[in-house]
């Protein structure tokens, strides 16, 4: 080893960098920036002569300026000077790119490693000319620019990545570019990806990696870059995949929306932190100082072993990777080489103590320096406290139906041809008797079936098929709309009907055909319009401020403990949504909203929203009714039929419950056939408008609201015209729900027309719909929890687990206490479940709550308050929410009822035309019970959000609430404050959680799809208390009888999800039982001198957090499938 010029340099008590130069001579840095450094760095044997020219190691950086100089590098650089035998040498860029080796500084110990503009080639030769200790093996770095080489060797050493593909457009191997592109999915060497799935460039210097999404959920794809200013993707509507380059394909890991990236200094220490997916909105979240927002969290034992091997396989002493933690497991993506944690004085201090101590241990007896290893105390491990009366909120979990969408189409016939019945064969309809066609591809099947059978009838006049003309040219047309084709927007259903149609319909009542047939429903509308968004949008954000607020950079932004807990992996959210498009773009929507996302929701939706393959967890057949609805359908057809006014027994008929919304709703009807006779000539009185306005010039080119025309509105109002009136006279009162829709939609968005008399067949349709749609689901107590079960039984299992699982696993992802400065109770953990839906589930959710005995209404005056409070409600519309909320007193016994408390609260949606005044009245969110007056205390209280205040529900005064309180809006845009208010019966504060006037988003800004017709958004009613102290026996209780009551059928069903969830419940990795993999054997060749080849004892520096393994929650590993 050569001698250093750089020795006896350290007379003065501050450490010094020397900045190399030719020849080995050094310079001094100025000492203005260094500063002292408190902990001791090896604690190293005094000697008795301390003799200054004693030999020191020499650690050289060798990099560009840029890395060398930054602000990671030099902490640590300070803090390894602290060794008394370690001397840095900083090599200049300029001597890297322009000296030869030879001339190059000398050290014991080269820092060396690759980024842009480097010199790799000649940091090589010096390595071998010098044979220094190499920290970062130079050989590996070239591999590390090779994306295909750095997953064949991670593929090598066992270590999971997503199952991948390399397109390799070379000309010499022609065979290794293979590619067919389809619209869904591409096939890559014969290996099929469908989309969601990732193209990364082979260059691991290039950083434009393209997310491709399904059309299902509006396709175009997710550009990512290296980060610009705050931006680090970009979304884009091109949705088909690069034509020039070789690539990686992957298959695209749902994280829900959080990256880990973990730093590896040696192969047994770890540091990890969480960051938003750049793939999620593309925005950077920056601090104050405009930092990228970065958490540190703990990694599980099986993640830790992985940090090992990525270390070791690629000799990388310092090395920074990406982790997806996705389905129960946890996927390496990328290998970046030598990379250090920014902003972490924790890190900074292990990382030189650990590289210091490497270096001594390896080069100290070579030198005869005298060192002996440092013994490092355990890390204690920092138990969070509860003081004083407390609850933490442990669960949330809501159901809530879809944002206000276009009103819902359907048209039904029934099909003989042939041609039908091979595409029914053809996608395996003759399994189930059943077949749903969505994708662009079976769409443009069906259209071209009723396209050659039109041209068929123009031929030929068959007169079998005559009579499905008219309906064949709807079919032709509606899946004609819009250019193109998206399955969240149009779908068709078959239905094998072996024995052809039972009877005849209201609509063709011509003699019945023998033999089978299919009956083909094709369904258009429905989608979630612009204020359908904004809703979801304004009520996620506001369904912030219902957990415990942040502090630091965050407080006086409301609803930021939310956006903290997630960050950190604390939140532990699940998003469901049922298969529909409007409930899934509602569902991204509220995402959007509720963890401060920007842009697109295509993105949001795939990343964030679970919707395939959830046995009916929350889809459910409506062509496919039950034996009960059947009969409860048929009696309300029938006393709908009589032309005479309500008398006491239809009454007592029509509504036994005794429900207030029901009698003021048929006290507006007296006649349900005259007010039916009414709101038809009032249909017909609408359509003879609109083609007035037609016939008019200046109508022409007028767009409606969403992109509508006045021929597309004409065309739904005539429709409605044709089937509510039956030819025998009579009328379908299956229609009533339709034109209620309807003039819902148009009294809303299209009301600049001026169409006469709309209000009025508002009141009348809306009247007639308030009896219709709620006795759909049941006119009597037993019918309507018989209807209710057969809907939602698995969901009401699913919220059964949800509750048990938050107290019974406690191995989750947690923060690691001993980074979090500025995180008041690291050990905070809240899951949080959102089911997104349709009107039937929440009906039926909501009928089960009211009529299955969860409580006395005689013994708990609470509970008869909200029974009563709960039939003045006439309907539930857009965006209705039933909120369960779970609190744990860890004061309480485990054992003991008190511990926890389970809190139930509900919305009725958005508010309709003309509602203000006629709104029933609640009693507020989370309203002090008469316990709680006796106590004096709230065991669920929030906080201000608007007080910077530790991450705990603190129990102090109860709360009141006051009606028609105002809200406080922030400075910030979406923000909510929670309002002070005084009250002359008892102190506290008052929540209004939802927004109580209507306001734009300012994310969703007028576009093509934008606020046509100015249309506003209506507000949504604030969150009402049903009841707020209910132990968790007793609604586990209630829910474990109620599944037992389900029918047997039902039962079955329900067993096979139980079974499939409880098959997840178990975590993917049994640490206890699992064998350790023994670490990469030790090797004996000599040169050049590198840690790999080392037999010394592994370093003692224990890795980040606990050794005890985390767990993921078990019911991430519930699979869904992308189709």
């Amino acid at each position: 080893m050569s001698k250093s010029s750089g020795q006896g340099m350290f007379n003065s008590e501050l450490p010094r960098f020397l900045i190399g130069s030719e020849g080995g001579e050094s310079r001094e840095l100025g000492d203005t920036d260094m500063r002292k450094i408190s902990g001791d760095y090896g604690e190293e044997e005094e000697e008795e002569d301390e003799d200054q020219s004693e030999r020191q190691i020499v650690v050289g950086i060798c990099s560009m300026m840029k890395k060398s100089k930054s602000k990671p590098m030099t902490e640590i650089l300070e803090r390894l000077c602290k060794f008394e035998y370690i001397t840095v040498v900083i090599f200049p860029e300029e001597v890297i790119l322009n000296e030869p080796v030879e001339k190059w500084p000398l050290c014991d110990c080269l820092i060396s490693f690759h980024s842009k503009g480097f010199a790799l080639d000649k940091a090589v030769s010096y390595a071998k000319l010098r044979n220094p200790l190499l920290i970062n093996d130079l050989d590996m770095q070239y591999f590390i620019q090779d994306r295909r080489e750095v997953y064949r060797i991670l593929q090598e050493e066992g270590i999971d990545l997503p199952r991948y593909a390399v397109l390799n457009r070379d000309p010499d191997r022609p065979e290794e570019c293979n590619l067919v592109e389809s619209e869904d999915h591409v096939e890559v060497n014969g290996e099929v990806f469908h989309k969601p799935f990732v193209e990364k460039p082979v260059s691991a210097e290039d950083h434009n990696v393209y997310i491709y999404y399904p059309t299902s959920a509006g396709g175009g794809s997710q550009r990512l870059f290296r980060k610009i200013g705050s931006r680090s993707s970009v979304y884009s509507p091109e949705s088909t995949v690069r034509k020039t380059g070789s690539y990686i394909y992957e298959e695209f890991m749902p994280t829900d929306g959080t990256d880990v990236k973990v730093y590896t200094v040696g192969p047994d220490y770890a540091h990890a932190e969480a960051r938003k997916s750049p793939a999620l909105d593309g925005k950077v979240e920056r601090d104050s100082e405009g930092k990228e927002i970065r958490y540190p969290v703990m990694l599980t034992a099986m993640e830790k072993l992985v940090a090992r091997k990525v270390c070791l396989a690629f000799k990388q002493t310092v090395c920074g990777f990406d982790l997806l933690r996705a389905n129960g497991h946890s996927f390496v993506c990328d290998v970046n080489g030598f990379s250090f944690v920014k902003n972490s004085m924790k890190y900074y201090d292990d990382c030189a103590k650990v590289l210091g101590n490497m270096v001594m241990r390896e080069l100290a007896p070579q030198l005869h320096i005298p060192w002996s290893i440092p013994m490092e105390a355990e890390d204690i491990p920092i138990v969070p406290t509860t003081s004083g009366t407390m609850m933490e909120l442990r669960c949330v979990i809501a159901v809530i139906r879809h944002g206000d969408r276009t009103p819902k189409q359907k048209m039904k016939m029934e099909v003989r041809n042939a041609l039908f019945f091979e595409l029914f064969e053809k996608y395996g309809g003759y399994k189930s008797g059943k077949l749903k066609l969505k994708k662009p591809k079976q769409l443009q099947e069906v259209l071209d079936i009723a396209r050659q059978l039109l041209a068929e009838l123009v031929l030929h006049n068959d007169c079998e098929i005559e009579e499905k003309k008219s309906k064949l040219e709807q079919l032709k047309t509606v899946l004609e709309m819009y250019g193109h084709f998206s399955g969240i927007n149009r779908k068709v259903q078959l239905t094998y009907l072996p024995n052809g149609q039972p009877k005849a319909s209201s609509e063709e009542e011509d003699a019945l055909k023998e033999g089978p047939s299919l009956l083909l429903v094709l369904k258009w509308g429905g989608e979630l319009t612009p204020a359908g968004r904004v809703q979801a949008e304004e009520l996620g954000r506001a369904f912030r401020c219902m957990y415990p607020g942040g502090q630091g950079d965050y407080a006086g932004f409301p609803g930021c403990g939310l956006l903290r807990l997630h960050s950190t992996y604390r939140h532990d959210l699940k998003i469901y949504a049922s298969d529909e498009g409007r409930v899934q773009m509602t569902a991204a929507a509220f995402a959007k909203g509720l963890l401060a996302l920007e842009g697109e929701l295509t993105p949001i939706l795939v990343q964030m929203v679970k919707s395939a393959n959830m046995n009916g967890l929350l889809d459910s057949d409506s062509d496919s009714l039950t034996d009960c609805q059947q009969r409860v359908k048929a009696r309300l057809h029938e006393i709908m039929q009589k032309n005479k006014d309500f008398s006491e027994e239809d009454y007592s008929k029509l509504a036994p419950t005794g429900s207030p919304s029901l009698v003021n709703s048929m006290g507006v009807i007296f006649n349900p056939v005259s007010t039916c006779d009414r709101v038809h000539t009032l249909i017909k009185s609408l359509t003879w408008q609109i083609c007035k306005r037609l016939e008019d010039p200046k109508s022409a080119d007028l767009q409606l609201y969403h992109s509508e025309t006045l021929e597309l509105m004409l065309q739904r109002w005539s429709k409605l015209e044709r089937d509510f009136r039956m030819k025998n006279g009579r009328y379908d009162i299956s229609k009533i729900p339709d034109i209620y829709d309807c003039v819902k939609y148009d009294t809303q968005h299209n009301s600049s027309l001026g169409l006469e008399d709309t209000l009025e067949l508002f009141r009348l349709s809306r009247a007639l719909a308030d009896i219709i749609i709620p006795q759909e689901y049941g006119i009597t107590k037993a019918e309507k929890l018989d209807i209710a079960s057969a809907y939602c039984l698995p969901l009401v299992k699913k919220i059964q687990l949800d509750l048990q699982r938050t107290h019974e696993d406690e191995a989750v992802n947690k923060l690691h206490p001993l980074y979090s400065r500025g995180v008041m109770s690291p050990g905070r953990h809240v899951r949080t479940r959102l089911y997104f839906t349709s009107e039937s589930h929440v009906h039926s959710l909501l009928n089960i709550f009211r009529y299955g005995g969860l409580l006395d209404e005689l013994k708990d005056d609470q509970w008869k308050q909200a029974m009563d409070y709960l039939s003045a409600v006439t309907e539930l519309n857009y965006m209705t929410q039933i909120v369960i909320m779970l609190y744990e007193d860890n004061n309480k016994d485990p054992s003991s009822e008190e511990r926890f408390h389970v809190e139930l609260h509900f919305s009725p949606g958005v508010k309709g035309c003309k509602d203000e005044e006629n709104a029933p009245m609640g009693f507020g969110f989370r309203p002090a019970s008469s316990e709680n007056h006796e106590m004096q205390t709230d065991p669920g209280s929030l906080e201000d959000l608007s007080q910077d205040e530790p991450d705990r529900a603190a129990l102090t005064e109860p709360i009141s609430i006051q009606r028609k309180s105002p809200l406080i809006r922030g400075r910030k845009a979406g923000s909510m404050e929670a309002l002070s208010e005084s009250n002359t019966s008892s102190r506290g504060l008052a929540y209004r959680i939802f927004p109580s006037t209507s306001r734009q988003s300012p994310e969703i800004k007028p576009s093509g799809l934008g606020f046509e017709g100015c249309s506003l958004v209506p507000s949504i009613y604030p969150l009402e208390t049903l009841h707020n102290s209910l132990s968790l026996k007793q609604v586990d209780e209630f829910l474990t009888t109620l599944c037992k009551n389900g029918s047997e059928t039902q039962f079955k069903r329900l067993k096979s999800l139980s079974a499939m969830f409880e098959s997840h419940s178990q975590p993917s990795i049994d640490v206890d039982n699992q064998e350790t993999p023994m670490s990469t054997p030790v090797q004996n060749q000599p040169a050049p001198q590198s840690l790999w080849y080392t037999s010394s004892p592994p370093s003692t520096v224990s890795s980040s957090g606990p050794s005890s393994p985390s767990v993921p929650e078990p019911s991430s590993n519930f699979r869904f499938n992308s189709e």
